[in-house]
């Protein structure tokens, strides 16, 4: 993966605020590759960013909480669903930081048991102090955290309304960076990845990745996501428009094309946060192989993905393959019973 391109990526005009805690590290899975059968697996664990529990938002929440604080708001407003990962990092942050922090989260997930309600992400959020709104799946969240944010505003407030996964095209520069950290570590380790793997949900870091790559010259077709979120038609569309967005902050005459969104929609199932037998499976396989704790939402479902693509060949012997794993261990402790 080397870049080709004369581009630099010169992110210095955006507001920034540090979160994490340098880049993350580049593993090779050994064990797993050997019980595969095919194609060289390496990980980048995006699980060990360090703030809040870890995780792929934090990325992100480095340019929204930075664009945040640029424009003195004092307060942050955020949606997700009840075991959001994003709203627990920024939680996080904004407990970092010193915002105060509202969530507004809602049931769209068809589980109600305790563990699901209660225990996850839902604990951290009450740990890092955030006040949340608790909606039925009915309710239109974005709409109820702009009505939120403008009574908030009324009590003079400044407020700053955080997008859903953090996946505005000034949070998608989080994961554009992550693609110059790639390019830096595959070229120190001298492994060129054919493919990188990545859970798709709400876009952002998909979308983060391929701007990023067009940026530095590099083919985005090689960025293989798994949808975890909707149908692979819908997610392609929405990524494609934030990477295009994105890329053209980072440089207006740039943009993506169509060909540049790989989305596989094989791993979703019955739909977001509905646990399958796939994901089941790939999560146990990679803990007991390498020790490593996949969440059942995103990572379990993409790397899901991944292990089959490596089973019926698309994914080959000698091929070198980046899973990008995005973190959300608390979730585990949400869906207990699965497993």
């Amino acid at each position: 993966m080397n870049s080709t391109s004369s581009h630099r990526l010169d992110l210095s005009k955006f507001p920034r605020h540090a979160l994490l805690e340098g880049p993350t590290p580049i593993q090779h899975l050994a064990r797993l590759s050997a019980r595969l059968g095919g194609a060289d697996i390496y990980v980048k664990r995006e699980d060990l960013t360090g703030l809040g529990g870890g995780g792929n938002k934090l990325r992100k929440l480095e340019f929204l909480i930075g664009e945040a604080l640029a424009r003195g708001a004092d307060t942050i407003v955020t949606v997700g669903a009840r075991q959001s990962n994003h709203a627990r990092l920024t939680a996080a942050a904004a407990a970092r930081v010193g915002l105060r922090c509202e969530l507004v989260l809602t049931r769209t997930v068809p589980r109600f048991d305790r563990d699901y309600m209660e225990n996850g992400n839902v604990l951290l959020d009450a740990l890092f102090d955030a006040r949340v709104h608790d909606l039925p799946g009915t309710v239109n969240a974005l709409q109820f955290a702009e009505e939120r944010a403008n009574e908030l505003r009324a009590q003079g407030r400044n407020v700053y309304v955080c997008p859903l996964g953090g996946s505005s095209p000034v949070g998608c520069l989080g994961y554009a960076d992550c693609a110059a950290e790639l390019v830096v570590q595959s070229q120190a380790q001298n492994v060129a990845f054919d493919r990188v793997v990545v859970p798709n949900g709400s876009g952002g870091m998909h979308a983060g990745l391929v701007a990023g790559f067009v940026a530095l010259g590099l083919d985005p077709s090689r960025i293989a996501a798994f949808t975890v979120y909707g149908n692979a038609g819908h997610a392609r569309t929405v990524t494609l428009d934030k990477a295009n967005q994105t890329v053209r902050l980072i440089d207006p005459g740039l943009s993506v094309s169509d060909d540049a969104i790989s989305i596989d929609e094989a791993q979703l199932g019955p739909g977001y946060g509905i646990p399958t037998d796939n994901m089941r499976a790939a999560v146990r396989l990679m803990a007991s192989t390498e020790g490593l704790l996949l969440d059942p939402v995103y990572s379990g479902k993409a790397f899901a993905g991944l292990v089959e693509n490596v089973s019926n060949g698309k994914y080959s012997a000698g091929q070198k393959i980046l899973f990008v794993m995005s973190g959300g261990l608390p979730g585990l402790f949400a869906y207990r019973n699965e497993f």
